[in-house]
């Protein structure tokens, strides 16, 4: 069966990197019937907080993406200790007790021989009696894994065939000096334990892909198919980061975008295939393959979520969005003319209160100097209300007949006399709806 995961880190809100990640997984999950896994990374104490995971979960039913269980690995620590007791036994895993000044020594002694700036293993030579001495000085080190000098070959779903030299890169740490189980353990243990068969993530960890390759063939897990998406970055190609907080999921949520709005970019951005919006999750499934993603940095504008939002809500019936309507204030009996009226004219439901607010309250009279004999004799043919679908349609023909103004130079002048706008809502629409003119003859 199909399984793939979604592993945040719960040391912040979800931003739309994070959400790549998450939706490719899902998507493919779910295309094939199988299993997703919210697994939670808080094996980060310091710096975890359960109100992260909370606003992860929160995050994620807001756009729909269910999830089939929820694993954590901070309730996992014994099968990492068993793990990396195992490479121990196998003389693949050793402590190293170099300080971060000594590394950066070591890695620009090695630039400047032209070397690949890589861990030297000067660890495996300490004796016994050496290890116990700077074990004294400097409390446990960390632990490294001992990966064999060859090629790492997979064939990836989104780069294709990739060859890594073991040797160019560094012995990665797995467990730090205090304790502290990282990710790259941690996600080989989770991965081949939950039965994990596919890992789609960013092209930022290939390289962590080669070493847990290696740690799960030395644990004898089986590998996952893998895949890493391209890094996003701006509308000109400069770096996303998590400072742009504007990107965060519930940041995105307040300012109105919809979820299938999000849902539909996110899932062909950076692929051959068009962006479309669809309606419903089922259509987002059934046209994913990850095979159609390119390789080349994917550029996100936050700004591109607004025309699909629109354009989704102006799918929407009243009931899907009754409660908004109601809370911009309009009252029952006229929620359906309303937002039959308002839909085309909004890109967001917030747009909705500033709608009623015309609607309640009338506009200030937006009216040119060469136009005022013209509106005085105009809203004196208005009828008195109420008024319904069929009276804007009697009024312009009878302004028209009595003052030969026709087209633009009649509908115009009227329509910013009415709602100090010079474009809107269908007029015949709008009228019915308006409690006050300020207006008059």
């Amino acid at each position: 069966m199909t399984t793939t995961r979604f592993a945040p880190s719960p040391t912040g809100y979800i931003h739309v990197g994070n959400l790549r990640t998450a939706l490719m997984n899902y998507l493919i999950a779910r295309k094939a019937g199988g299993t997703f896994i919210l697994r939670i990374d808080d094996t980060d104490p310091e710096r975890l907080k359960e109100e992260y995971v909370d606003a992860i979960k929160q995050d994620l039913e807001w756009l729909g993406l269910h999830w089939d269980r929820v694993e954590r690995q901070s309730e996992r620590l014994d099968r990492y200790a068993e793990a990396a007791d195992k490479l121990r036994e196998m003389g693949r895993f050793y402590e190293a007790f170099e300080t971060p000044t000594e590394l950066d020594l070591k890695r620009k002694k090695q630039l400047n021989m032209g070397k690949p700036p890589v861990y030297d293993r000067a660890a495996l030579n300490l004796s016994e009696a050496e290890k116990d001495a700077l074990r004294a000085e400097r409390g446990n080190g960390v632990w490294r894994f001992k990966l064999d000098h060859e090629r790492i070959e997979w064939n990836d779903g989104i780069l294709g065939d990739i060859s890594i030299d073991a040797a160019s890169v560094s012995d990665p740490v797995l467990i730090r000096g205090d304790g502290q189980v990282l990710y790259t353990i941690a996600s080989v243990v989770d991965d081949t334990e939950m039965g994990v068969t596919d890992v789609v993530r960013g092209s930022d960890h290939v390289t962590n892909t080669a070493t847990q390759i290696q740690i799960i063939e030395a644990l004898g897990g089986n590998c996952p198919r893998f895949a890493h998406h391209s890094l996003l970055t701006g509308p000109q190609g400069e770096a996303l980061s998590k400072r742009l907080g504007t990107l965060a999921l519930r940041d995105l949520r307040e300012q109105g975008v919809q979820p299938m709005a999000l849902l539909s970019l996110m899932a062909r951005l950076g692929s051959s295939d068009p962006v479309e919006l669809r309606a419903e999750m089922a259509e987002l499934i059934e046209g994913f393959d990850i095979n159609r993603f390119g390789a080349a940095p994917t550029k996100f504008d936050v700004q591109d979520l607004f025309p699909l939002t629109a354009k989704h809500l102006q799918s929407l019936p009243l009931a899907d969005v009754a409660e908004a309507v109601a809370d911009a204030g309009v009252p029952a009996d006229l929620a359906e003319p309303f937002w039959a009226m308002a839909r085309e004219n909004i890109t967001t439901l917030a747009d909705l209160k500033g709608w009623w607010e015309l609607c309640r309250d009338g506009a200030e009279p937006l009216i040119a100097d060469e136009d005022r004999d013209f509106i005085a004799e105009a809203i004196a043919l208005l009828p008195e209300g109420p008024f319904d679908g069929e009276t804007w349609g009697t009024w312009t023909k009878a302004v028209k007949e009595a003052t030969g103004r026709k087209g633009k130079g009649l509908f115009m002048p009227l329509r910013k006399a009415l709602t100090g706008m010079e474009r809107g809502p269908e007029m015949a629409a709008l009228l019915p709806l308006l409690q006050v003119i300020r207006v008059r003859g």
